[in-house]
């Protein structure tokens, strides 16, 4: 997998700071990353505090500009990340992943939650 060169440097620069110590309890919030796919079958990814409120904010149309015009949208991939700056850099390595590899981890999460204590085939909030 050849990673692009912007996304290698953004990454390096995160792992580097990743390792300062956390200041204040604000930043010790859980933060998300999350795959949405949009109407016309492509894949927007990004992060949040608060996956709920972040995802009516997107079916809102008022969310990113890229998801404004390929509503409806659908949640395919969540995962918890512990800073911001590790839901950043995990982020954009799923953004460096070719689109098969996009679709295999969303499969596999939509797996793991059909066998959850809880099961939802489709994430979808509001």
């Amino acid at each position: 997998m050849a990673m692009q060169a912007r996304y290698k440097r953004m990454l390096e620069g995160m792992k580097k700071n990743a390792k300062k110590k956390r200041r204040n309890s604000k930043r010790a919030q859980k933060w998300f990353v999350y795959m949405l796919n949009c109407a016309d079958q492509t894949l927007y990814t990004g992060i949040t505090n608060d996956m709920e409120r972040r995802f009516k904010t997107h079916s809102a149309g008022k969310g990113a500009r890229y998801t404004r015009a390929r509503l409806p949208l659908e949640v395919v991939y969540r995962e918890t990340c512990a800073t911001r700056t590790d839901a950043m850099v995990r982020e954009c390595a799923v953004k460096a992943l070719p689109r098969k590899s996009k679709l295999k981890l969303a499969g596999k999460f939509q797996k793991h939650a059909a066998r959850s204590k809880y099961p939802k085939s489709k994430v979808v909030y509001g």
